[in-house]
């Protein structure tokens, strides 16, 4: 599957974002994308890859690190393929590229190995 993510931008400590991640081509014979969870991870400058936030094939179960629960959002819509992650009262610590990516299962999973597919990244900076 591909994963294309816009959305990301400069943004002064306190604004709000909102990313966007389209999906198309799935490769697999039967499947389709509202079968399956969606995630965010975020990979700062000379740091490892991390977990943000995840949600289910529905919508119906989320899943957000601590650092950011209360802030962001995630949410989907299965007719366009598309997921989101809604930013807001966004601090420096929160500056990433931001790499949506497409999961294996149906849950909302936060393990980094039920990953399968990912999308390019798209840079968010927060100045102070």
């Amino acid at each position: 599957v591909q994963l294309q993510a816009s959305g990301g931008g400069l943004v002064q400590a306190g604004g709000s974002l909102r990313l966007s991640c389209k999906a198309s081509g799935r490769t697999f014979s039967d499947y389709t994308f509202s079968d399956y969870g969606m995630g965010w991870f975020r990979q700062a400058p000379g740091k490892e890859r991390e977990f943000v936030a995840a949600i289910s094939w529905s919508g119906g179960s989320t899943s957000y690190a601590d650092s950011v629960k209360g802030r962001f959002t995630i949410s989907r819509d299965n007719a366009k393929k598309t997921v989101y992650l809604q930013m807001n009262s966004l601090k420096p610590e929160d500056t990433a590229v931001y790499y949506c990516a497409a999961a294996s299962t149906f849950r909302a999973t936060t393990r980094n190995t039920d990953f399968d597919s990912w999308g390019q990244g798209t840079l968010v900076t927060v100045s102070s």
